[in-house]
This record gives C-alpha cells, structure tokens and sequence, in this order.
C-alpha cells in the first residue's frame, strides 16, 4: 500500500469514527417513578398585589419529592427564571397545601389593569424526575370578588408549602429586561 492510500484510509477511519454516534458516555436518566400532581386550584383574577394562594396535592411512589418549580410568563415581557420551594421532609410521599405569592412588586410600581400572566408549577424528586406540570392562567383586574377555594382543598386549614418570591416587571415602564 502507498503512502497516499494509507493517508486516505486513515482519513476515511478518522471521519467515520467523528461521525459514528458516541455511546460510551451517555449516562441514563435514575431509576424510580416521577412525583405527580393529583389535584391543583388557584383563581384565576385578582387586584394587582393580592395574595394569591396556589393550591396543589402531589404524590411520589418512591417518596422523594425535593422541590417545587414555579415559573412565570407574562404576556409583553416573557419568563422569569425558576423559583425553586423545598419540600420538608415529612411532605416527600404526598403533600397537600397551598404556595403563596405576594403579587406587589417592587421593581413594577404598577401593573396595567389585565395584565396577564400564567404559572408553570410542577414537583421534582431527588433523582431529577419531574412530574406533570400544572398551569395557572391569572389576569389582575381591580374590581374581582374572591372566590372559594375549590374541592378537596376547602376542608380545613391547610399549610402553607412556601412563598413565591418573584418580582413581575411592567414592560411598559422597564428601562432593561433582566
């Protein structure tokens, strides 16, 4: 075999052992069943500022919720990153509560009147297996009379799961979008 043969095989080896699908270093996903939310409620409309409660049951067969993911969209800015609400430990098979949100903002000053926004809250469990996601459209709207809370989680007291800690924008008025 010549030199220009040898030099175009070991070419030809070289791009196909590029382009070959790499298999060696792939890790799979853990083992175990994902969390699931069984039952979820919020109103849907509320003043600017209101505190609103987001009610959610979830269950994990393997008993190992972690935490809670909340995400926001609002119409004419876009997403908010993650806020994360860590489960007690008492909480990680099944829970039942509601996460509460104190809507004022400081960095918005106001919000326009039905100003929209949706909330993307789904449970994550210690290996990274993240359950349904349930999503809570809400409009503000000044003149909105408070709803019951609705089935099953109107039959006693029910604890508080954590805060939201999110500060809405108004895109009207904001300089530079974070």
């Amino acid at each position: 075999m010549n030199s220009k043969s040898a030099l175009r095989l070991s070419v030809l080896i070289s791009a196909l052992l590029f382009l070959a699908p790499h298999h060696g270093c792939a890790q799979s996903k853990p083992e175990g069943k994902s969390p699931v939310i069984v039952n979820a409620y919020a109103v849907d409309k509320g003043p600017y500022g209101t505190i609103w409660k987001i009610y959610i049951e979830a269950e994990d067969p393997d008993g190992d919720m972690l935490r809670i993911a909340s995400v926001v969209t609002q119409t004419g800015y876009g997403h908010y990153p993650t806020h994360w609400t860590y489960i007690k430990s008492a909480d990680r098979k099944r829970l039942k509560g509601y996460l509460q949100w104190n809507t004022f903002s400081s960095k918005a000053g106001s919000l326009p009147e039905w100003t929209q926004i949706a909330l993307h809250v789904s449970v994550f469990d210690k290996a990274g297996n993240e359950s349904n996601t349930v999503i809570f459209p809400f409009s503000f709207e000044t003149s909105v009379s408070t709803k019951a809370v609705a089935v099953p989680f109107d039959q006693g007291e029910l604890p508080r799961l954590g805060y939201i800690h999110l500060d809405l924008i108004n895109p009207f008025t904001a300089s530079v979008r974070n």
